[in-house]
């Protein structure tokens, strides 16, 4: 299907890295539209992880560029180690971040922008738990969590400020396969819902093709 250049939401031109004397990637081109899911596919190591640092503004942009429009055509160039506005970008990492002295329902408030009283706290998570079948976890300890709960939660957290652009390390990795694929079509259903756009990386090829609209290898678009 054909894209109205439009709706373009992330356009990544020439982009390189480098550690030291370590050349990461090189003369990196990716482009991806507005409600589109990329699944980014490449063997550990390669990168994908620094990529995703960078556009969310933990890595700095020495070459080339990394530019995410907003829906009113505002350009957000990285070009310094500031970072993004987590209502314009949200990040999942591959290990699930969550705070052991707040319940479910205290780490999902952590992405509201404006909480509501904390008597109100575990109705309003429970109706974000609900979409990811974790109805009744509000009140549950962090440490009672399976890999797969935690890491749903963390998806609830990230998408509760409604970004537009949301970015998936391998959030999966650690859970076994058929786990694994659930949360994959889980996901994806949750983003289309809600209209926002994500970037995963991955090295699992089925992953891939369960969560995205689009996958894209490693090698197709670096040096």
């Amino acid at each position: 299907m054909e894209q109205n250049t439009d709706d373009t939401i992330l356009k990544i031109e020439k982009l390189a890295k480098k550690f030291g004397q370590t050349n990461i990637f090189s003369a990196m081109n990716l482009e991806m539209y507005s409600g589109e899911i990329i699944a980014l596919l490449g063997p550990s190591g390669c990168g994908k992880s620094t990529l995703l640092r960078m556009i969310c503004g933990l890595e700095t942009v020495e070459e080339g560029s990394i530019s995410v429009i907003e829906s009113d055509g505002n350009i957000i160039t990285r070009d310094n180690a500031n970072n993004v506005d987590a209502k314009l970008v949200g990040l999942i990492f591959q290990k699930p971040v969550l705070f052991p002295h707040l319940n479910v329902a205290g780490n999902i408030m952590l992405g509201m922008n404006n909480p509501p009283a904390k008597k109100l706290q575990k109705e309003v998570a429970e109706k974000y738990l609900n979409d990811v079948g974790l109805s009744g976890f509000s009140g549950n300890n962090i440490e009672t969590l399976s890999g797969g709960e935690a890491q749903r939660v963390c998806l609830i957290r990230a998408l509760i400020s409604e970004p537009k652009l949301l970015l998936l390390d391998e959030p999966f990795s650690a859970l076994d396969v058929k786990s694994r694929r659930k949360i994959a079509l889980e996901t994806k259903q949750l983003l289309k819902q809600k209209g926002i756009s994500a970037l995963h990386v991955t090295h699992d090829a089925e992953e891939a093709e369960l969560i995205s609209d689009r996958v894209i290898n490693w090698q197709d678009i670096v040096e």
